[in-house]
């Protein structure tokens, strides 16, 4: 139900607390944010384009990339704080890779979007 002020229409008290309730958290919406921003870096994005495709070290990463090992190793720190990516240990080697397969589907849906 609306109600007319001041020449506007207002959704009704009962619609804006139905979706006061829905909405998450301040604290998850704060994550949420976050989140997100570790998509707005373009090397982030290759380096898990490149781990959908491979598990890899950083000096593989680096290679493909045209990047310096450090620079790629500050990434990975970024990505791996968001469990975006995994790593594994084989001697002295560590392997990345993405952390699950929302990965996957965030990246699809991302670029599915843009293409439109």
């Amino acid at each position: 139900m609306e109600r007319e002020q001041h020449g506007f229409l207002h959704a009704a008290e009962e619609m804006i607390e139905k979706v006061k309730e829905k909405m998450p958290p301040e604290e998850e919406m704060q994550d949420l944010a976050e989140f997100f921003k570790v998509f707005g870096d373009a090397t982030r994005l290759k380096i898990l384009y490149v781990l959908l495709c491979s598990e890899m070290c950083v000096l593989d990463l680096a290679s493909l990339i045209g990047m310096s090992q450090s620079a790629i190793s500050h990434q990975l720190r970024v990505l791996k704080q968001m469990d975006l990516v995994k790593n594994r240990r084989d001697g002295k080697t560590i392997f990345y890779s993405p952390a699950d397969d929302h990965i996957v589907t965030i990246l699809s849906q991302g670029l599915s979007h843009i293409e439109e």
